[in-house]
């Protein structure tokens, strides 16, 4: 993605250098904090207390940011200036109402948020309450050696799917299916659960054609590969699991992969009605 002299967005909010380190966490060992946070981001399972170990809590710490941080932010940055350049387009037009961009906090091991404590184990996330998207830039690296998800580009996607996130929201359509799902079953609220993360990857394919003079050959293979390797059933067989429809809360590889072409290939909003779609 050519990203040299997109300007970087002043709504990020960085909490990293704050503490933190890279030692093993609970005696797991990385490999073993790897798999857990694995399961925690891709569950909605919050699983801090399997990285906890007992041990009592750490005085954090202020600390300079690696170089591979300060690029990581640099990048978070120019890609959500580029969110926020395409949706105060989009928006109007398509919904008849301002856009109002989200913040990016940008934070390194664990901080807090009105939707509860964050921590790498919650993995990127979106909290509608203070409308912040939250981001441990690590998990670009956990994407590109855990999951084979490598590339800008494919970081680009989860910054724009957490965006979309917070288009829904601003739509209405995060509170209504929020509070739907309070009152269904659970394998229902999971049916729910994958129409809205299905339709925030295709708001997210309608952000990459509008910046698609920004991207370079490869990029929508990269964004593609990572929603594949997303997918409620690949990382079930991943994880020794027998794939099973009913506990989906993400979709499936194929229906990421289907969802974000759609909204890549219309460019349009109202292509993304995942809701009034018969079948996904």
């Amino acid at each position: 993605m050519r990203l040299r002299g997109v300007r970087s967005s002043r709504n990020v909010e960085d909490r990293r250098g704050r503490g933190g380190g890279g030692a093993a966490v609970g005696g797991l060992g990385i490999g073993g904090v790897l798999i857990v946070l694995a399961i925690g981001y891709f569950t909605g399972i919050d699983v801090t207390p399997l990285l906890g170990g007992g041990g009592a809590p750490q005085q954090q710490q202020t600390r300079e940011l690696t170089q591979s941080e300060v690029q990581a932010g640099e990048f978070s940055g120019q890609v959500l200036a580029t969110t926020e350049q395409v949706w105060t387009e989009i928006f109007p037009d398509a919904f008849g109402e301002p856009y109002e961009p989200p913040v990016l906090v940008l934070f390194s091991g664990v901080t807090q948020s009105p939707c509860g404590g964050a921590s790498g184990a919650t993995g990127p996330f979106y909290c509608p309450v203070d409308e912040k998207a939250y981001l441990d830039t690590e998990f670009f690296a956990f994407m590109r050696s855990e999951l084979g998800a490598g590339g800008d580009f494919a970081q680009a996607y989860v910054i724009a799917h957490e965006v979309a996130h917070h288009v829904q929201n601003e739509l209405g359509i995060l509170p209504q299916v929020n509070a739907a799902r309070q009152q269904t079953s659970e394998r229902e609220a999971n049916a729910l659960t994958v129409r809205l993360e299905l339709q925030a990857d295709c708001l997210s394919g309608v952000w990459a054609q509008s910046v698609s003079g920004l991207l370079e050959p490869g990029d929508i293979d990269e964004a593609l590969n990572a929603a594949q390797r997303i997918g409620d059933d690949y990382l079930a067989r991943r994880a020794g699991r027998v794939p099973n429809p009913h506990s989906y809360t993400h979709g499936t590889s194929e229906q990421r992969q289907t969802w974000f072409s759609k909204g890549y290939q219309s460019g349009d909003p109202a292509a993304c009605d995942t809701f009034g779609a018969e079948s996904l």
